[in-house]
């Protein structure tokens, strides 16, 4: 059969199957490359997501933290010293001021802890108004505030100045509850790996910090 004659009678069976197995081969490779992009999309938007509760997260901590201002919530059952600090591996208790939007503002003892929850563990926080050195009942009281959730780990430590005034040793019990830490380090894990180390300051340990003759 003459050329002419093969393009007369319109395609043959081979080249029909040929044309149909490079359209599947392209629906295959275009549906390959849609689901890739959908990926790194959702890898790219769960990243995202991942770094702004990590930031969320300690900006709030940061402020928290770093506003102890030592004053006294209770007294040491034992010696009968005020505290003002107390700090253990999964749960610290200070005094900071509370901001009027997350509730009524003035003085408020904060706790922070550690918890089990469905998926991990979750920190929380709790607040409770301070007056006179005791923590007050208050009927309008909210309940613990989860901070983050599905948690692998969190981890809390404390140091304060050596008696060569250079900083001593992270300490996961901080052993002087009527003084404030120098600084707090907070530790956190999740599905994902490690965040990174929170180290954080407090400005008012200069006034009710450790003295140096019991300093680490």
């Amino acid at each position: 059969m003459s050329q002419a004659r093969r393009r007369a009678s319109g395609f043959t069976l081979i080249e029909v199957l040929l044309a149909t197995m490079l359209l599947a081969a392209g629906l295959v490779l275009a549906f390959a490359t849609v689901r890739a992009a959908a990926a790194t999309v959702q890898r790219g938007e769960a990243m995202a997501a991942r770094n702004e509760r990590m930031r969320a997260v300690s900006e709030f901590l940061r402020r928290r933290i770093g506003g102890a201002q030592g004053i006294a919530f209770g007294l040491d059952d034992d010696s009968g010293a005020s505290l003002r600090f107390t700090g253990e591996a999964r749960r610290m208790r200070f005094v900071a001021d509370l901001p009027d939007y997350l509730g009524r503002g003035g003085p408020h003892l904060h706790e922070l802890g550690v918890v089990r929850d469905g998926s991990g563990q979750s920190l929380q926080v709790d607040f409770r108004m301070v007056l006179a050195g005791e923590p007050i009942a208050d009927t309008r009281a909210r309940p613990p505030e989860p901070l983050a959730g599905g948690l692998r780990g969190v981890e809390f430590a404390y140091r304060t100045l050596g008696k060569r005034g250079v900083p001593g040793p992270w300490l996961y019990q901080w052993e002087h509850p009527d003084a404030l830490p120098m600084q707090v380090r907070v530790r956190i894990a999740d599905a994902q790996g490690a965040w990174p180390d929170l180290v954080v300051s407090l400005p008012l340990a200069a006034s009710y910090g450790v003295a140096p003759e019991d300093a680490p």
